[in-house]
């Protein structure tokens, strides 16, 4: 099986380079409220785990490249398109989501807090998206 097989039909590695944390935080501010809640958990969820030291360096290697994708604004579908343009990126991110082992309690916490400033008006008790979904 090739990488682009095993990523979920895309080719992560290419995207690597387009990953920095402060476009990732550029990219976020942007699109929030029209990529919507999920897709951002997703992304929080991945950078967060990035962060882990308990992330293997090839998981790394593909978390870099997703959050990569998400960032380029001319993806597959390009993020100009109404609804369509977030849903490659949300594959993309969900595909590594679950190839990865290491996404603990804590990592979730975070992305959960984190969404919850956003999306809740600073609440971090109220929940956030649920975990069996990513």
């Amino acid at each position: 099986m090739d990488e682009k097989q095993q990523n979920g039909g895309f080719e992560l590695k290419k995207y690597e380079k387009e990953y920095s944390e402060s476009n990732m935080w550029k990219k976020i501010g942007a699109v929030a409220k029209t990529a919507g809640s999920k897709v951002i958990y997703h992304v929080l969820l991945l950078f967060y785990a990035l962060q882990s030291d308990k992330i293997s360096s090839k998981e790394k290697a593909l978390i870099i490249g997703a959050l990569g994708y998400f960032i380029l604004p001319a993806d597959l579908v390009p993020d100009v398109i109404p609804v369509a343009g977030f849903m490659d990126d949300a594959a993309a991110l969900l595909a590594v989501i679950k190839m990865l082992c290491s996404i603990d309690d804590e990592v979730r916490r975070q992305a959960k807090e984190k969404l919850s400033e956003w999306f809740d008006g600073n609440n971090p008790d109220k929940p956030g998206p649920e975990d069996d979904e990513a």
